[in-house]
């Protein structure tokens, strides 16, 4: 890394804030976007990345060292809120340079998911670095990270069977409802959403045996073509509160903004329920449910982080490969931090790769018009022969350089290597 930058990551977790605090966090791409494209504003921040999640609220960021306060600056004007001293101190971590790229490792990897394996973190950090990239808040610096920490995600599901026997969010979700009420033969649901966490739901809860299925989401076409998958019954948005008088179990998983079930509709519902119970499932964050209606007589209300102990049962069977997945990790790691280190000499390294290529490919073209008859095969050969003379020429140069970087000589090499080679001047940035 050069002496004058750092890497951060700021952020929030499943571990280390509930979904109550989490879900004032949770932002849609959207807003991330638009918050990305005016990073130029902050002057201590020179690349950045934005992972939002159910689970997770992150920043990930080159900063001019020890600024790690503009980090949180621009983390609370993304959320449009304000957080004191002490809310950073209990909710939040922060790692600087290695422990921070060993983290965006361990969390694309999803040993750092609330479901250790679950494959739809991986995605989610694509998407989080594909926004950053398209916003240009990203650079050398997390370009490198990023594509690196994406394919050790994948090296990791590829390598170790860490995702065979992964839960889902879901599948918890509806071991949880088995445990209340037992076989779910006779059982009405109602699941509000048709998104993918959905979609998943409505699969375990089938495999389990459910019969008789509700689908409730405001584009009501979505609600139908879910329902139809899983013979089921798409709900209007209209009428689905008079439907809590006769379910079991409710699921919600939409991507409201706000609340869809609040006290008023559950006790409406209860007063010809009759005593029967009435069991709630919340998994979305934000929150779909409003928290008082845990206090509604006959109603259990649970929300994601009540799942945790229906993933903690799962998780014995997936120790040992979580145990292969750190080996990587460790080796991706060390690989990462050695190309780091030599960042602040490949801009010199390039422009000397740059004018060997331009000389040697400007001096074949000359060679070739003194060759009017050559074929195709003899000057594939020559080109490729030329090519490896530089290749081989610029080896141990190459080296040198890489062995001096980060270290009190490597000022001194750079200029002495633009002199000898007569390669332009450092821009500011590269000698930042």
């Amino acid at each position: 890394m050069k002496s004058g930058i750092q890497l951060i990551v700021l952020g929030l977790n499943h571990r280390t804030a509930p979904v109550e605090i989490r879900e004032k966090f949770c932002l849609p791409p959207e807003v991330i976007r638009k918050g990305l494209e005016k990073l130029y504003a902050y002057d201590d921040i020179n690349e950045a990345v934005v992972l939002s999640t159910c689970n997770r609220s992150e920043i990930y960021a080159v900063v001019r060292r020890d600024c790690v306060g503009a980090v949180a600056k621009f983390w609370m004007d993304l959320n449009n809120t304000e957080c004191s001293g002490e809310f950073f101190e209990e909710y939040t971590y922060c790692y600087a340079d290695e422990e921070c790229i060993e983290h965006l490792l361990r969390v694309t990897a999803s040993l750092d998911s609330l479901v250790i394996g679950e494959g739809q973190i991986l995605s989610q950090v694509k998407q989080a670095y594909n926004i950053a990239q398209s916003s240009n808040a990203t650079s050398t610096v997390l370009n490198l990270m990023f594509n690196r920490a994406i394919a050790t995600g994948k090296r990791v599901r590829s390598e170790t069977r860490i995702a065979y026997s992964a839960v889902s969010v879901s599948y918890a979700a509806v071991e949880l409802a088995r445990d209340i009420l037992g076989d779910f033969t006779d059982c009405q649901v109602l699941l509000f959403g048709a998104g993918k966490m959905a979609e998943l739901t409505a699969t375990h809860l089938v495999s389990r045996g459910l019969k008789s299925l509700y689908v409730a989401n405001r584009h009501v076409e979505r609600a139908t073509e879910l329902a139809e998958r899983f013979n089921g019954q798409a709900v209007e948005w209209p009428e689905v509160y008079g439907l809590l008088q006769s379910m079991d179990i409710v699921i919600t998983s939409t991507g409201a903004p706000h609340y869809v079930i609040h006290k008023k509709e559950v006790l409406h519902a209860i007063d010809s329920r009759q005593g029967k119970p009435l069991v709630l499932i919340d998994i979305a964050v934000p929150r779909d449910v409003d928290p008082a209606v845990g206090d509604c007589p006959g109603v259990k209300l649970f929300n994601i982080d009540d799942l945790k102990a229906v993933v903690d049962d799962n998780i014995q069977e997936r120790r040992k490969e979580g145990l292969l997945a750190e080996k990587i990790i460790r080796e991706e790691l060390d690989l990462l931090m050695e190309r780091l280190e030599y960042l602040s000499m490949q801009p010199i390294m390039a422009q000397l790769s740059d004018k060997a290529e331009f000389i040697r490919s400007q001096e074949v073209r000359r060679a070739m018009r003194k060759l009017p008859d050559i074929t195709d095969d003899e000057l594939r050969i020559i080109d490729k022969m030329t090519r490896m003379i530089v290749r081989k020429m610029l080896r141990d140069p190459m080296r040198m350089v890489n062995k001096m970087a980060g270290t009190s000589r490597e000022r001194v090499l750079k200029f002495a290597i633009r002199k000898l080679f007569k390669l332009q001047e450092e821009t500011m940035d590269e000698q930042e």
